[in-house]
């Protein structure tokens, strides 16, 4: 933990900064509403706005200089703004003095009141500017903005670590479930809101309105999202929904323009078919579950007649793991006959191929099985992002199906191998304990059996 001396605080807000209080709160009043005008926003030191900020106490100049900041922050250059990222991690740690003090009157004093000192002195002063900043006009938006930013730095600098610390700190207390709304989004919600389900639709891209009109309108179809009161018009997670009257194998179908929808009152399956968080910036926080949890809820009071609720998801990361079990000399779950009759997988239009296509089946949907059931990360999860989080909310793993996505997409990722993971209600809170305590993958029966009974468990294996 690095830390920033008070006395050097001093140096940097200078008499001098305070000379420049008044201008700078006439610009930042100035930049209120002025939305999108880059040429008139001035290039300020944002160093030197950030101790301004953080010393003042008036309401009305703390939320000018915040916005004076945001706005010259939006505009600087790339290199700028990495250097102002930098100063959040150097220079607006905690106070060391301060904390070397606190930690004194904590060796002298056990009680709870130095503890509480202790605490409030070991904070990081830059999650106070993150919180002053959070006043100004839309700077919600702008500090996910920032930590977007942020997250394309932090691998190569990990000095930045703490700063993505500070803004996950943050953001899981500002976008907890309590201010979290429910909307459904549907064929009427606002054009602005829907090109933005087009935009930030992260698993079956939407390639245009009659797309979009096809996944919204029909009787059969629904959608919601979670907004938060500070960025009313801008989804945080959405959710498609399929009414079927069975538990769909393949997304195509799904999806075909051609289709004839059905009532929604004979449909006996809810099944979500895609799930998009739009925010890089809110990344690690928490929505998903909520999300699918309070859907089933609305469905249900909705549509009696909803028996089943399962999802048609991706496996984003077998194929990659496949390819390096195919290389592998010591590979645990392919033998050279298995590595042979994968090299299919290398020729164009395999899957075209019904001869080729049942081959690699009888090798492919046994390793899928390991992949889910037996391989793991160096955390001891299931290594498929997807996995862990249907798993983690008490899902089980019900289906696997081959050749579910044939959309380059779908083969390049995973071969077009599909899953279904499913939400039998009453065994959801099981299911979530057992792999949240004991990291236990609840499957189907028919998953199961396609695992080969003689194929050990797979040491844990880095991250690619």
């Amino acid at each position: 933990m690095r830390f920033y001396s008070s006395r050097s605080r001093t140096a940097d807000a200078s008499s001098f900064l305070g000379d420049l209080l008044d201008t700078l709160t006439e610009r930042g009043r100035g930049l209120l509403g002025r939305k999108g005008d880059r040429e008139a926003i001035p290039q300020l030191d944002l160093i030197a706005i950030s101790e301004l900020l953080l010393s003042r106490r008036g309401e009305a100049s703390g939320v000018a200089l915040a916005q004076t900041l945001l706005a010259s922050y939006g505009t600087a250059t790339d290199t700028g703004r990495l250097a102002f990222l930098h100063a959040l991690a150097d220079r607006f740690g905690p106070d060391r003095r301060r904390v070397e003090h606190a930690i004194e009157a904590v060796r002298k004093d056990h009680g709870t009141e130095a503890l509480e000192a202790l605490h409030a002195a070991a904070e990081p002063r830059r999650q106070e500017l993150f919180r002053r900043l959070n006043l100004a006009p839309g700077g919600t938006a702008a500090l996910i903005r920032m930590r977007a930013e942020l997250s394309d730095h932090v691998k190569e600098n990990p000095g930045l670590r703490c700063v993505d610390a500070d803004f996950a700190h943050l953001f899981s207390s500002w976008f907890n479930r309590g201010f979290l709304v429910l909307r459904p989004i549907d064929w009427t919600t606002p054009a602005n809101i829907l090109e933005k389900i087009i935009r930030y639709e992260a698993v079956h891209a939407i390639e245009n309105w009659d797309d979009l009109r096809n996944r919204l309108e029909p009787e059969d179809r629904r959608c919601y999202g979670f907004f938060h009161p500070q960025l009313v018009d801008e989804p945080l997670i959405f959710v498609e929904v399929a009414l079927t009257r069975e538990t769909p194998a393949a997304i195509s179908p799904l999806l075909d323009l051609a289709r004839t929808p059905i009532a929604a009152t004979e449909a006996t399956t809810a099944v979500f078919y895609s799930i998009s968080n739009t925010q890089r910036g809110l990344g690690g926080v928490t929505f998903g579950n909520f999300l699918i949890k309070q859907v089933v809820e609305n469905l249900k009071r909705e549509l009696p007649n909803l028996r089943t609720f399962v999802t048609l998801s991706p496996v984003p990361g077998f194929a990659a793991w496949l390819a390096r079990e195919r290389m592998a000399e010591g590979s645990a779950c392919l033998d050279t006959a298995a590595k042979e009759m994968l090299m299919v997988l290398d020729e164009p239009a395999w899957h075209e191929d019904l001869e080729k296509a049942e081959k690699i089946r009888a090798v492919l949907l046994p390793a899928a099985a390991y992949y889910f059931l037996k391989v793991r990360d160096p955390k001891g999860r299931p290594v498929d992002p997807v996995a862990r989080f249907h798993l983690g909310n008490g899902a089980r793993l019900e289906r696997l199906n081959f050749l579910g996505d044939v959309s380059a997409k779908g083969l390049k990722q995973a071969h077009g191998l599909m899953v279904n993971y499913l939400y039998a209600l009453d065994e959801i809170e099981k299911n979530h304990e057992a792999f949240a305590e004991k990291g236990v993958v609840a499957a189907s029966p028919g998953v199961r059996k396609a695992l080969p009974t003689d194929l050990p468990s797979r040491d844990p294996v880095p991250t690619p």
